[in-house]
């Protein structure tokens, strides 16, 4: 089946990142595919538009999503299996032919590996995990490895007891709860959160920056498909815009709106609450982790103080320390749910308590407005009676007479701050951390 595509993430994290690795991996979760392959990096999105008699997947076909809502699939992924496709969509006879051919599209997009190996999310079932090897089977690569994402980025979190993974795919979320057992990290459960996909939360924050159009400006973005388009594109600027500020202009069309950052809260409400419900009360000894593109959405760091945000290495880091075990050359593959732990913590995330995936190197400036000011070698003052001092760890706070916040919660003594980390005291302008470059 003829097949093309442009793969990208609809929320990019670090686009110029690279990870070498001696094996190929897959991480498969449809809000943003990714394979790494020697020093290439590849982000598709589970979109596949029909175009005549062929396809296209990734970001060229999400960017026709609102234009050919008619011939656009996202479900591919989510309902792998060979029923017949409804409705149907070309010459695709089922959602498995769709699925072959977004694989045989980044594979010839990375370079043809000859070996991948695939983490796949913990929502797919178990005919499912059957079909895609079988698939794989028909592909010009073979796969010599299957394991859960979950499992695999949880095994960097060896101090915890338990540990939390929440993904965001496009039609639901997922809550994976991992335990820690005689050194290794195991699968328990996953929780699916239905009406928590991405798809869904971008419907409910276009609904609100759309009505802050209408209010300032009476103009509707959601009235043409072109317009509405438009508003899609923009959206991911903006929330990454309002990660290190309480506001932002959105353009469409010729029209601006300003968008504060509480004005949409309630977007991700839903999945707040859900999986609020699916963690329950934390201790101390475990952790809630969550995949980078969740880091922006607005009120996170209200809802899950504590929560941490991996980082964009996190997978291939985990897949690449376990991956002589993981490797299943000359044997039918198994399914990993079981993987070793480090004893300690490792730095499998970008930040915690955060609405924004942050840097990990240091900050080097405070952003105050458009003016930036450099952060010496002793620290610097932030407000009268606050400063920031330099520990070994990084940026800590200082001070007393007023009620510091840093992401909109109270700050914690000793509370180490990074790259992106908002200041704010006693209700004045936050102060930003940001690291300049040379």
């Amino acid at each position: 089946m003829p097949t093309s595509a442009c793969c990208g993430t609809w929320w990019p994290i670090e686009p110029h990142w690279r990870a070498p690795m001696n094996i190929t991996c897959l991480d498969i979760c449809d809000s943003n595919l990714q394979l790494w392959h020697r020093d290439t990096h590849l982000q598709s999105p589970g979109y596949a538009l029909l175009e005549g008699a062929e396809y296209r997947f990734g970001t060229a076909a999400r960017a026709a999503a609102r234009l050919q809502p008619r011939n656009i699939n996202t479900r591919y992924w989510w309902q792998l299996s060979t029923e017949t496709l409804q409705p149907a969509l070309g010459p695709a006879r089922h959602t498995a032919d769709l699925v072959h051919a977004h694989l045989q599209v980044l594979h010839r997009e990375a370079g043809q590996p000859q070996e991948i190996l695939l983490a796949v999310s913990g929502s797919m079932q178990r005919e499912q995990l059957a079909l895609l090897l079988g698939i794989v089977q028909q592909c010009p690569f073979d796969a010599v490895g299957l394991v859960h994402r979950s499992v695999a980025l949880g095994s960097l979190f060896g101090d915890a007891e338990r540990v939390f993974h929440l993904e965001v795919q496009l039609h639901q979320a997922l809550v994976s709860e991992l335990r820690r057992v005689g050194g290794h990290m195991q699968l328990h459960h996953s929780t699916p959160l239905p009406g928590c996909g991405l798809l869904q939360l971008q419907e409910r924050l276009v609904e609100l920056i759309a009505g802050a159009f209408i209010r300032q400006t009476r103009f509707d973005p959601r009235r043409k498909a072109a317009t509405e388009q438009q508003l899609y594109d923009a959206l991911p600027a903006g929330l990454r815009a309002l990660g290190s500020a309480v506001e932002t202009n959105i353009e469409v069309n010729g029209y601006r709106a300003r968008v504060g950052a509480s004005e949409l809260h309630s977007a991700a409400q839903h999945l707040f609450d859900s999986a609020g419900r699916a963690t329950g009360a934390l201790h101390s000894a475990n952790r809630l982790v969550a995949d980078p593109l969740v880091g922006l959405l607005p009120g996170l760091s209200q809802y899950f103080p504590d929560i941490e945000l991996l980082s964009a290495d996190s997978l291939p880091r985990a897949l690449r320390r376990h991956e002589a075990q993981l490797v299943q050359r000359e044997q039918a593959l198994n399914f990993v749910t079981t993987l070793p732990c480090s004893p300690h913590r490792t730095p499998a995330t970008a930040a915690a308590a955060t609405p924004a995936p942050r840097a990990q190197r240091l900050a080097t400036h405070l952003l105050r407005g458009a003016l930036a000011r450099p952060l010496g070698a002793a620290g610097a003052a932030v407000q009268p009676g606050w400063e920031l001092r330099r520990a070994d760890a990084g940026w800590t706070l200082h001070g007393s007479g007023a009620t510091a916040q840093v992401n909109g919660v109270d700050y914690r003594p000793g509370q180490v701050l990074a790259c992106g980390d908002r200041i704010s005291i006693a209700g004045e302008t936050p102060i930003v951390l940001i690291r300049v470059e040379d």
